[in-house]
């Protein structure tokens, strides 16, 4: 299908430099750098209908770059080549990302590194962090007074070396201001997309997720659900978006329209017909579906008994729940465990 999204255009690609270190984690670097080059062919197909008669430069220029440049080794063992920081030149860098790695102590002694970082806080308009590259912005002083998240088995490491910092646990991905912190691993590519969504749009940024099987507003924290990407396409100003949030940490309470509503401060005949509007379906429908994903991840990844599943997703009981299986999936709750489970982790 065309693409023809509404989007915010650039009139000079963005320098976005990546900053590797050895030992490097490849997803950190390749997963946001894949979102950006994806934004770059994305918009180079799309129609300028504002200015047709202008060049459509692509949005990004991507960069990247290591201490001392060459090929700088993954922890995969797969290497990639860089450039020398000190031959980025004049050209201004707009968005720059810290990639983690699987020795994060080590960079931290590389003061040729922290005094180059200290020294672009002023210079970019973006500083960001993927998993434990978080300590390499905390050590050039970028994170004091600033909220920021690191992989959740690092926070309280990062707090405990950064205090002036607010180290949060649970967001995939926090950003205070200028600064852009992720969890790591595969929120890089969240933040890669609120960062594209932020530059070209939100539909640019749903074109790209779409292509990536991602998700444009994953929410919160690291043991939530992922929101459908078929909700958020269909509701394409995102005017929902805040509450289907809450809609999923909720979904054991007794919710009808009439809590939906007060959530989202509009009158229950207003928000049901505005909903179906935006979103191309009802507010019940929506939930279901919501219960159902919930379930579903449950099923697949605890094992806790379909029972208690179902009190935890709100259906009340099993037999309803086991109903909304048969009616969506064509299978119960008991065999859907048993095509799909996958080994718990100890």
């Amino acid at each position: 299908m065309p693409i023809s999204p509404k989007v915010k255009w650039m009139t000079a690609p963005r320098r976005i430099v990546f900053v590797m270190t050895p030992h490097s984690v490849l997803l950190d670097v390749t997963g946001p750098l894949q979102a950006f080059h994806d934004a770059n062919l994305m918009m180079a197909h799309t129609a300028n209908t504002t200015t047709p008669d202008l060049p459509r430069p692509r949005p990004y220029d991507i960069v990247l770059a290591s201490q001392s440049g060459g090929a700088i080794v993954t922890d995969t063992g797969i290497a990639l080549p860089t450039v020398a920081l000190a031959s980025l030149g004049a050209k201004p860098i707009d968005t720059l990302i810290i990639a983690g790695t699987d020795e994060p102590l080590i960079a931290l002694n590389d003061t040729a590194l922290l005094g180059w970082l200290m020294a672009q806080k002023t210079q970019v308009r973006r500083m960001a962090s993927i998993c434990i590259g978080a300590f390499l912005l905390g050590a050039a002083g970028i994170l004091d007074g600033r909220k920021a998240v690191t992989h959740w088995r690092w926070c309280d490491r990062l707090q405990s070396r950064f205090p002036k910092a607010h180290v949060k646990a649970d967001p995939i991905y926090v950003r205070d201001g200028p600064v852009w912190t992720s969890a790591g691993v595969t929120t890089g590519i969240d933040m890669a997309i609120a960062m594209i969504e932020e530059d070209l749009g939100r539909d640019a940024a749903l074109a790209v997720a779409r292509g990536l099987i991602m998700f444009i507003k994953r929410p919160g924290g690291q043991s939530q659900f992922s929101q459908p990407l078929t909700q958020q396409a269909d509701d394409r100003d995102g005017r929902f978006d805040t509450l289907h949030v809450w809609m999923r940490k909720n979904l054991h309470l007794r919710l009808g329209v009439e809590d939906l509503a007060a959530q989202a401060h509009m009158s229950p005949r207003n928000f049901s017909r505005l909903y179906a509007r935006e979103t191309g379906t009802g507010p019940a429908h929506a939930l279901e579906k919501m219960r159902l994903d919930a379930a579903r991840n449950y099923l697949e990844n605890t094992d806790s008994s379909v029972a208690r599943i179902a009190a935890l997703c709100g259906f009340g009981d099993d037999e309803r729940m086991r109903r909304c299986f048969v009616k969506h999936l064509a299978v119960a709750p008991s065999d859907y465990r048993a095509r799909f489970t996958t080994s718990l982790c100890v």
